[in-house]
């Protein structure tokens, strides 16, 4: 039997399972009325959770690991929306040590997976601080699946007035900021915090967790 290997995410991305879960994730949810959740958003999670502990702290390694639990974070919602979260990590646990990965980084990657979730996540280690903050920052109005206008809710709203979101590091600061434009004409910036005000509370003591702040900067002006 060949021993534990540094898995990449490209190798992750080419697992026959990870595909068919993913795209059947997504279908069910949007039979559900959730937000997209396909490729697109685990592509960019990915690369942010990636981006966060690079930029911040040069980890190479550690931002390969951040950026394979962003990608597989959302695969539980194969099986399900409620606790998609551990769901999700017991996928990733099987598909990580088919692929050889050592058990110490499938352990920081599942403990991450399995506490993304704002309704009872919490920050165990620095991945999953990197996942946290790259996940909850995807907030777009290219993620809203319902056509009709009329009959949005809150959350199709709100994720449509949102005209663009970008996660930027400053590692000399040592701040981590989200950044969003909100079309106030659609959905006032309160809304925003109606439905979002726990994630990013999560986003602030993720920051935390890395020695960084984190900051929320909205049509310009910083209310975070």
């Amino acid at each position: 039997m060949a021993g534990p290997r540094l898995v990449t995410l490209e190798q992750v991305e080419k697992h026959p399972m990870v595909r068919v879960f993913i795209e059947k994730a997504n279908e069910h949810l949007a039979v559900l009325g959730f937000t997209e959740h396909e490729f697109r958003h685990c592509r960019l999670v990915a690369n942010r959770a990636r981006k966060v502990l690079q930029e911040l702290d040069g980890a190479s390694r550690e931002a390969e690991l951040a950026a394979i639990a962003g990608y597989l974070h959302d695969i539980g919602n194969v099986m399900g929306r409620r606790e998609h979260d551990v769901a999700g990590a017991m996928i990733a646990m099987q598909i990580l040590r088919e692929l050889g990965m050592p058990l110490e980084e499938v352990a920081e990657i599942i403990a991450a997976i399995g506490n993304h979730d704002e309704d009872e996540g919490q920050v165990v280690n620095r991945v999953s601080a990197a996942l946290i903050l790259a996940d909850k920052s995807d907030v777009h109005r290219g993620r809203v699946r319902n056509p009709d206008f009329a009959t949005f809710d809150i959350h199709d709203r709100v994720n449509y007035a949102v005209e663009s979101s970008m996660l930027e590091v400053d590692p000399a600061r040592r701040v981590i900021t989200l950044s969003l434009q909100i079309d106030t004409a659609i959905s006032q910036v309160m809304e925003y915090f109606e439905i979002f005000l726990t994630r990013m509370v999560m986003c602030r003591r993720a920051a935390t967790f890395l020695r960084a702040r984190f900051a929320l900067i909205i049509n310009d002006a910083e209310l975070l």
